[in-house]
């Protein structure tokens, strides 16, 4: 059987007996449509490794092997694997399947020191840290193109001032280019979520941060966003208050969503000075 054989997804849920859990924060993605729509916007193809998380009955699974690249899925989930091995037939082994943990996972052992790229529908319990886990550690996706929640999808892109800005969006930006590229319907999904979900795309920035300034701006984030609504030379006391703001050129009186990228980076440089 090749991937243009199989049954449709329904079908095969069906005849496994599957349904989603919600202790997995599982909605599953069954429309080829979508799916493969959020290939072509991943920009992945023939040649190309993805890592995806969270593949589920594998519905984006599908649309990321029918164009041409290379699969690791990782999914925590064991119920999935008979599922998942068919299609790792059916794409004749373009498909490597990891029964664990995503938070756990080595995603630079996986990669093997080649590019790879992240492609994945993520559980919405787990959507956060995982991006936080990518954007901050050792291994540094080639791309990314992720389905959060829509509120955290606009968080991510989230421009100073406005109210969905905060840590999250800092560090994306600070690390990466970053876009709302696709909003998603709730009504797309099986079980449909009680929130919309939006597919956010960031690939790195050529100016990105190195670990030392980066470790400083999440201890800067993590402060001024702590206590948003006061004033920076309070919310950030513990790391030097007036002081430090002073020594990057921000004003002590400024709150923490006035604050742009450039201003973080001049806070996490003079963290890291003193």
């Amino acid at each position: 059987m090749t991937l243009d054989q199989l049954p449709p997804l329904r079908e095969t849920l069906a005849e496994h007996d599957l349904l989603a859990k919600k202790s997995f924060g599982q909605h599953f993605l069954l429309d080829l449509n979508i799916t493969r729509k959020i290939a072509r916007l991943a920009e992945v193809g023939a040649g190309d490794h993805v890592i995806e998380v969270g593949p589920g009955p594998g519905g984006l699974t599908r649309a990321l092997l029918e164009t041409g690249a290379r699969v690791t899925a990782v999914e925590a989930d064991p119920r999935f694997a008979p599922l998942l091995e068919e299609l790792s037939v059916a794409s004749g082994g373009a498909l490597t399947v990891r029964l664990e943990d995503a938070l756990k996972t080595d995603e630079a052992a996986v990669a093997a020191g080649a590019p790879a790229h992240i492609v994945s529908n993520l559980p919405y319990n787990v959507g956060t840290p995982l991006l936080i886990k990518w954007l901050t550690g050792a291994f540094t996706p080639a791309s990314m193109t992720l389905m959060f929640q829509k509120e955290v999808a606009d968080r991510v892109a989230a421009e100073p001032g406005s109210e969905a800005y905060g840590r999250l969006s800092v560090i994306a930006q600070a690390t990466s280019h970053t876009a709302v590229v696709m909003d998603v319907p709730a009504r797309a999904f099986t079980p449909p979520p009680k929130v919309a979900s939006a597919v956010a795309r960031l690939t790195p920035r050529a100016d990105r941060p190195a670990s030392e300034r980066l470790d400083a701006l999440q201890r800067v984030t993590a402060a001024a966003f702590g206590q948003r609504r006061k004033m920076l030379r309070s919310s950030l006391k513990v790391l030097g208050g007036a002081e430090l703001c002073e020594a990057a050129g921000i004003a002590p009186e400024a709150r923490a969503e006035t604050i742009d990228i450039p201003g973080f980076l001049a806070l996490a440089d003079a963290l890291i000075a003193t």
